[in-house]
């Protein structure tokens, strides 16, 4: 029976379950992903994820916690530097593990984990975007619908506001050739006047 089996031992010490983990998360921190059996990648993820979570929060406290896990200076460095910056976005879940078949000496399940932002067919160098966690009903089922209603709406009158312009247009160009008829007529008709007059004095 499994009562109260939490922790997969995986046939180890204490200790020596401790420096395992400590060496394979460095590895992991260092190289961003490393292959190994099923059983361990998924204690490492349980042992690695709040150790990265520490890092976020870059002080002299949370680097001597750090390093109480991992006994190295470098990748303690790596950890605050690059792989925080990374990371900064993403409220957990900074590993994957993928599933790789069995081993041919001994048939165990092996797996390779990874961190989740420096694989770059995934993630193609975009940032983690942020998501709103508010859901709403309908809203934009109901925006959606009346668009094309108001589209509809607002086309015709595009349309009159068009043919209106035009009009008005065709009316302006109009009116000052018929005001320049008119002007033209009077002095026709006085100029034939003047030269009735002249005719008359003549005689």
């Amino acid at each position: 029976m499994r009562h109260g089996k939490k922790v997969n031992h995986l046939s180890r010490t204490d200790s020596h379950r401790r420096a395992m983990l400590a060496n394979m998360a460095s590895s992991l921190i260092l190289h961003k992903r490393i292959t190994t059996t099923l059983a361990k990648a998924k204690a490492l993820r349980v042992y690695v994820e709040p150790i990265i979570t520490k890092s976020k929060d870059d002080t002299t406290h949370s680097r001597r916690t750090v390093f109480s896990y991992l006994q190295n200076k470098e990748v303690v460095t790596i950890l605050f530097r690059e792989v925080a910056a990374k990371v900064a976005n993403r409220p957990g879940g900074y590993t994957r593990i993928i599933k790789m078949g069995n081993r041919l000496g001994d048939n165990a399940s092996m797996a390779l984990i990874e961190l989740v932002d420096y694989n770059e067919i995934y993630t193609s160098g975009d940032a983690v975007a942020e998501k709103k966690s508010t859901r709403r009903r309908g809203s934009k089922a109901k925006k959606a619908d009346d668009t094309p209603a108001v589209a509809a709406k607002a086309a015709p009158k595009a349309e009159k506001e068009e043919v209106v312009e035009v009009v008005e247009e065709v009316q302006a160009e109009e009116t000052p050739a018929e005001e320049t008829a008119t002007a033209e007529a009077p002095a026709e008709e006085t100029q034939a006047e003047d030269s009735t007059e002249e005719e008359k004095k003549g005689e």
